[in-house]
């Protein structure tokens, strides 16, 4: 007889527990504003990462792992639900098994009808009652999260899309530095370059908050295969960089903004996910753009008459000396979402892949 005690009292207990875990990493996941590590989460997404690495085995060409890849957020953000709920159920099962007088069927039968609010089974006694009331209210919480937790995601998403979108025109798909200054120089005049930053600057910010605090957003694909946010990311922050460093005009102080509320955005983002980097890296540690790459770039702007440093070789110690701040961060982002392939971003995975793969996520493996 003692022995059934202590066993109920251990169910009573644990499933309080489960209970009490769960709600807190609902809050954490999704009320909470700000970057928190929430364990249930990963142990959610993690295992839906691997069932989408298997599908990609079976694809063979960019668009199929981007339509497979494109799943992959929705599917996780909505399963994260489900889990709250069974976890909420099975804790609550525990707890009214632990009171005694009913089987675990039975106890499961209640359970399940005051969680989704049915009603067809009825709790005997007050104690029963009063926790078939909180579990239904639980449950109603949950759903509630639920509904008001979608649109805030989709309005994030969309904020972000759209200054994306909008850069395609001028930067390309795959954007890129070279296609972006020459559009500026052509069609606005290199001056117009500053408001452009001071928007990006706007958009770093936004971003930072959104994906640290709602980190499944992160995994959220562009509508189109070879857009994403990342690369068109680092599109800006070389083009402010290039700016910063490169071209023969007074000081852009705006440009130099946007390249750091840049890193500081993508190395937030990195630490959520474990991503290693030097938070203090030395101008001249090395980056993962070659000087030949960066003298090539040089070559078509000059070709086009953009006025640039006549020193290429102090140009190029700049450029590099901005570019470390987010260089390993950027690269290694670009593997962690499996980034479409865009110059001076997602390229460089196969020559400079990240030193460390990070522990909360498993990167996806690129087959070539």
């Amino acid at each position: 007889m003692g022995a059934v005690i202590v066993v109920r009292v251990i169910a009573f207990v644990g499933g309080l527990a489960v209970v009490a875990w769960t709600l807190l990493s609902a809050v954490r996941a999704v009320v909470l504003p700000r970057a928190a590590f929430v364990r249930l989460s990963r142990a959610v997404f993690v295992p839906i990462s691997e069932l989408f690495r298997l599908f990609l085995r079976f694809t063979k060409t960019w668009d199929q792992r981007d339509r497979v890849l494109a799943l992959y957020g929705p599917i996780g953000l909505l399963t994260l639900p489900f889990a709250w709920l069974v976890l909420v159920l099975s804790g609550f099962t525990a707890i009214y098994w632990s009171l005694g007088g009913r089987s675990l069927r039975h106890s499961l039968e209640l359970s399940g009808s005051s969680i989704f609010t049915f009603g067809f089974a009825v709790p005997g006694g007050l104690a029963q009652t009063l926790l078939a009331f909180s579990e239904a209210i639980f449950g109603l919480g949950l759903l509630a999260l639920l509904i008001s937790f979608l649109p805030s995601i989709y309005a994030a998403f969309s904020r972000r899309e759209q200054l994306v979108a909008l850069l395609e025109v001028r930067a390309g798909n795959p954007p890129s530095v070279t296609q972006l200054l020459k559009r500026f120089y052509i069609i606005h005049g290199l001056d117009r370059l500053s408001p452009m930053f001071a928007r990006w600057e706007e958009w770093f910010a936004d971003v930072e908050e959104t994906h640290t605090s709602q980190p499944a957003i992160v995994f959220f694909r562009s509508p189109l295969p070879n857009r994403s946010w990342l690369t068109t990311a680092g599109a800006v922050l070389d083009s402010a960089s290039f700016v910063a460093s490169t071209l023969d005009k007074p000081r852009d102080a705006q440009a130099e903004l946007c390249v750091r509320a840049g890193y500081l955005c993508l190395r937030r983002i990195a630490t959520y996910f474990d991503i290693p980097y030097d938070a203090d890296p030395s101008p001249d540690d090395p980056i993962s753009i070659e000087r030949r790459e960066y003298d090539q770039v040089y070559d078509e702007l000059a070709a086009i008459g953009v006025p640039l440093q006549a020193d290429r070789d102090q140009a190029w110690r700049a450029f590099a000396g901005w570019r470390v701040n987010y260089d390993t961060v950027l690269v290694a982002l670009a593997q962690v979402i499996m980034a479409p392939p865009a110059p001076w971003s997602s390229d460089r995975l196969s020559t400079h892949p990240p030193q460390r793969m990070p522990r909360r996520f498993r990167p996806w493996v690129r087959d070539e």
